[in-house]
């Protein structure tokens, strides 16, 4: 029996649509790869210090990008040292002495640590010739004192390199 063109084109269209279709994952890893290198390369650009709520920065056209290092964060209430409370700022200022014995005591377990690290990683780096650099972020309302004990205390505990965050803030160039 003889079948109808409709018939017959019905009879192909079910059979071309009954075929599973094939995913070609060649074009899709091309994509991914050259997203993966685009990412990698352009991660690196971008150095983020990770602040609190607590915190607000000073603004400056400071151009030197931030290092990693130690981080000793100063809000209105608190110093912490990575996060870790060190002292209260109302018993800070209310103390008569420059140095503040908790925060110098970490700042100096801090360093010996650092040494017995770098002594393992390479045995013929003189263990004293390690830049001991640290970063302070303080609020821009933090007192001048409490600000010249902390700096005191650090280079005390043999910390020399200290920094201080700021908020970059545009140049009349880059607006």
């Amino acid at each position: 029996m003889k079948k109808s063109v409709r018939a017959s084109r019905m009879e192909r269209h079910h059979k071309r649509m009954a075929k599973e279709s094939k995913l070609s994952l060649v074009s899709l890893m091309d994509i991914f790869t050259i997203l993966v290198f685009f990412l990698m390369f352009n991660a690196s650009d971008v150095q983020v210090l990770q602040t609190d709520q607590s915190v607000k920065l000073p603004e400056s056209t400071a151009e030197t990008a931030a290092q990693e290092t130690l981080v000793l964060l100063v809000n209105a209430k608190h110093i912490l040292l990575q996060g870790q409370k060190m002292a209260d700022v109302a018993t800070v200022m209310a103390q008569s002495d420059d140095i503040i014995p908790a925060l110098e005591k970490e700042l100096i377990y801090q360093k010996n640590r650092v040494k017995i690290i770098a002594i393992n990683d390479s045995p013929e780096q003189n263990p004293n010739d390690i830049a001991r650099a640290i970063t302070i972020m303080g609020d821009q309302a933090i007192p001048y004192s409490l600000l010249k004990k902390i700096m005191q205390t650090c280079a005390q505990a043999g910390y020399t390199n200290i920094s201080l965050a700021v908020e970059q803030k545009p140049t009349k160039g880059d607006a």
